[in-house]
């Protein structure tokens, strides 16, 4: 039997500490899947504005530690998916219909800029991209999945945003995300929302494969625009206190 030397030896303890390394579970990576779970919960609705967040119960439905939960909670506080009330812990906040408005005008102002600067920069090799997250959400959309709907929604936009290389908008739209997401969900549950908000997506595409900047903008502007009415339809009809 071939001897081991004492530099192969060594090599082979390096190795073999390397690998112990790589199948270890970084806490980090607990923590943000946590954070992921609750954000796509609280904005697909299954925790609704006003219900409080027991940390005990949220360990047990996740099977995670409380520091994790408590943490996660603290960091959806960030995005403004949380408030964590003294003496009452963390519960989920309305959004009032004036907040909504104003998310929305955010919006019309930033996507109208990204949707023409990507006019003018896209290649070709980014408007298959853009097709290829048109395909999916129009998939979603016909298929009445909310979930996906949201999903590919903001895979649409993240490549309009790649394709317009200007990072301080992408920054800012990446604040309001998560708020943008739960006003998604609000806008598509009105019935024929997602269809033809599919429609309006391709309108936008279609202006960026042409080159038109002007055309891009007003289509983005209109595409926003009319969210806004929708998500407007489905406050009006939800309870008082979250329009209020």
């Amino acid at each position: 039997m071939r001897k081991i030397t004492g530099n192969a030896a060594a090599q082979r303890d390096v190795e073999s500490r390397g690998n112990a390394v790589e199948l270890k579970i970084s806490p980090n990576t607990v923590l943000s899947e946590t954070v992921r779970v609750l954000r796509k919960a609280i904005v697909e609705g299954r925790f609704k504005p006003g219900d409080r967040l027991v940390e005990a119960e949220l360990c047990q439905m996740l099977n995670v530690s409380r520091p994790s939960v408590r943490e996660a909670l603290r960091r959806l506080e960030a995005e403004r998916l949380v408030d964590i009330i003294p003496n009452k812990g963390p519960v989920i906040p309305l959004m009032p219909w004036e907040h909504a408005e104003q998310i929305y005008k955010t919006r019309m102002l930033l996507e109208g800029e990204i949707a023409a600067l990507a006019a003018r920069m896209a290649k070709p090799a980014d408007i298959s991209d853009l097709r290829l997250a048109l395909e999916a959400f129009e998939d979603a959309a016909r298929r009445g999945d909310a979930a996906r709907q949201i999903s590919s929604t903001k895979a649409f936009y993240d490549i309009v945003l790649r394709i317009a290389h200007n990072p301080i908008i992408a920054e800012i739209l990446e604040g309001l995300h998560a708020r943008i997401s739960f006003l998604r969900g609000k806008s598509m549950s009105r019935a024929g929302r997602a269809l033809a908000s599919a429609e309006e997506l391709s309108w936008i595409a279609n202006a960026i494969a042409d080159g038109d900047e002007e055309a891009a903008r007003g289509m983005a502007v209109m595409h926003v625009t009319r969210a806004a009415e929708a998500a407007f339809e489905v406050y009006a009809n939800s309870a008082p206190q979250e329009g209020d």
